[in-house]
């Protein structure tokens, strides 16, 4: 059976640490007589993402081992959240975002509150984009997020329970260690795939 991406991670065995990174395109010069700065800001905005695994035996490791193989370097995409998310925080149960492309303030339909740090995500497949609240929202109106938005949204669906990003490898190199004690240890970076 052929692969298909975006790839979901392995269920085997949970990830033990994930750093997300949100990265900005902003230039900053600062004159070094009067130390005062220009700032330029500029439209890239994408998450980034390290991830370990714990050190685990062989059979709990193979899966991950293969999901990395699977993906050919930075070729294919997986499908990536916060393992630690267990839902909005808030009282909406549903949420629906309407903006354009670069929009980082949205109209928001939501049938109650959600809290600053709220993930959410639109779309499907390879088009499934991670956001994240960036300030309170307590009714249907405007709502701040990170990053801009990737496309035009049209009263779209967002998931709030589960909310997944597509991602990369941030490298074409795979690699993982087995220790003395037989122990795998995996670990790989990872950057949004836009």
């Amino acid at each position: 059976m052929a692969l298909s991406y975006p790839l979901s991670t392995p269920t085997s065995i949970g990830i033990a640490q994930i750093e997300f990174r949100a990265i900005n395109a902003v230039a900053y010069s600062q004159s070094p007589f009067t130390f005062q700065g220009q700032v330029h800001v500029y439209n890239g905005q994408a998450w980034q993402v390290d991830v370990s695994i714990p050190p685990v035996r062989k059979d709990l490791a193979e899966d991950w081992v293969a999901f990395l193989l699977a993906l050919r370097g930075q070729y294919g995409t997986f499908l990536l959240g916060d393992p630690n998310y267990s839902g909005p925080r808030g009282t909406a149960t549903s949420l629906s975002v309407t903006g354009s492309t670069g929009n980082t303030s949205v109209t928001a339909t939501l049938n109650g509150s959600l809290k600053a740090g709220v993930w959410f995500s639109l779309g499907s497949g390879t088009s499934t984009r991670l956001y994240k609240v960036v300030q309170d929202i307590s009714s249907t109106g405007t709502m701040e997020i990170y990053p801009a938005l990737r496309s035009n949204a049209s009263a779209a669906s967002a998931e709030i329970d589960e909310p997944k990003g597509c991602f990369r490898l941030a490298s074409n190199e795979t690699s993982w260690s087995i220790n003395e004690m037989s122990a795998y240890g995996i670990s790989f970076g990872g950057m949004e795939a836009l």
